[in-house]
């Protein structure tokens, strides 16, 4: 290109389905036919296309075959998650796609960051894309910017929150209930004292797990103390901080409820900082990787992340498919799984004085380079 030209280079022509005919020695419907995976395609000249195909290097244009099929597909459909890199998210997207690539379906991953006009700007985009259909674990508190392109043919399902504004399906843990069986398990070690350490407020399950967790206090007839609570938690570093200040408190908790996993993680190396490991109880909402491994293990609400993402895709290629009953929720249940953090006993942590806990240091600038979720074992 000559210097200070406007002009774009020319990109490389790519082989067309009339190219593979050519070599091949067949007409272009016949390609077309062995590309569409049709079986009554004599099996000799199918090898002839493929071998074609490959020595050419073509692929099929699937815009151009779901305006020829007219069904308007594309193979693709989009999923909206909180954080693609959270264990969490990560476990839900391959479980999607497991049963998309059964179909020979694309799935396009997009992270939200809990941020709502990101979700709209996402979607948004997908749909100009053309995707077949949306998963989405929502991040703001109205999806009825949707009600358009559901009513325009756009298959919509939620993972892990229900919708708000909006009649979809969706597929969630018992998040409520949850809750009340881990601070149940809590009180069954003898603990009246016990914290809540959770995600933002703002979020459904953070909420209906801060529910359960209020519950289960009354119920038992504790009192749901403010200084006990401790939400909107959105790091590592930041559950480190606020586990370290309720346990400064001079009536510390004894036993700690976390709701969500880098929670989890955060408060867990809080205690381990601090040598309380094993005299300070806990329960985790959702299991995260080294659970096991640590010492004391991880006690966890451990939720079916594979039946959520599993059976939110097969609804939603379901709807595709062309199912028109009312949209429904399904609750997957979640189940405790006991490793030795959640039955300390009481009487292991009233044998540690208030005074013991120093309060948060500030934090050392190299503290925030570790990699979130890198613990100790």
């Amino acid at each position: 290109m000559p210097e200070g030209s406007s002009e774009q280079p020319k990109r490389p022509n790519r082989p067309t389905m009339r190219d593979v005919a050519l070599l091949a020695r067949v007409a272009p419907k016949t390609v077309s036919r062995v590309v569409n995976g049709v079986p009554t395609v004599d099996p000799a000249m199918a090898a002839r296309v493929r071998e074609a195909a490959r020595k050419l290097g073509y692929r099929p244009n699937l815009t151009a075959s779901s305006l020829r099929r007219g069904d308007g597909r594309t193979r693709s459909i989009g999923m909206l998650v909180e954080d693609a890199a959270n264990p969490y998210s990560a476990a839900l997207i391959r479980s999607v796609e497991d049963i998309a690539r059964e179909r020979g379906v694309l799935v396009l991953i997009g992270s939200l960051d809990e941020d709502p006009a990101r979700e709209r700007e996402l979607a948004q985009e997908f749909i100009d894309r053309r995707v077949d259909g949306l998963v989405v674990v929502p991040a703001g508190q109205d999806q009825g910017y949707l009600r358009a392109e559901q009513q325009a043919g756009t298959c919509v399902v939620f993972a892990d929150r229900e919708p708000r504004l909006l009649e979809a399906d969706a597929v969630v843990s018992d998040n409520r209930e949850s809750a009340v069986t881990a601070v149940r398990h809590l009180m069954a070690a003898g603990h009246r004292r016990i914290g809540y350490l959770g995600d933002l407020a703002s979020i459904t399950t953070a909420a209906q797990r801060l529910d359960g967790y209020r519950h289960a206090l009354e119920v038992a007839g504790l009192p749901v103390a403010d200084a006990l609570i401790r939400q909107d938690l959105t790091t590592e570093q930041a559950a480190v901080a606020a586990t370290r200040e309720m346990l400064a408190l001079p009536e510390p908790p004894t036993a700690l409820f976390t709701s969500q996993n880098l929670v989890t993680i955060g408060c867990s190396r809080a205690l381990r900082e601090l040598g309380m490991q094993d005299r300070v109880a806990m329960v985790g909402f959702d299991d995260f990787p080294l659970a096991d491994l640590l010492r004391p293990g991880i006690s966890v609400m451990a939720q079916d992340v594979e039946a959520i993402g599993t059976l939110a895709a097969r609804i939603l290629f379901r709807r595709l498919d062309g199912d028109r009953t009312p949209p429904a929720t399904t609750v997957v249940p979640t189940r405790l799984i006991a490793r030795g953090s959640g039955e300390i006993p009481v009487a292991a942590a009233l044998a540690v004085p208030a005074a013991a806990v120093e309060p948060p240091a500030p934090e050392p600038p190299a503290a925030a380079a570790r990699a979130e979720g890198a613990l100790d074992v």
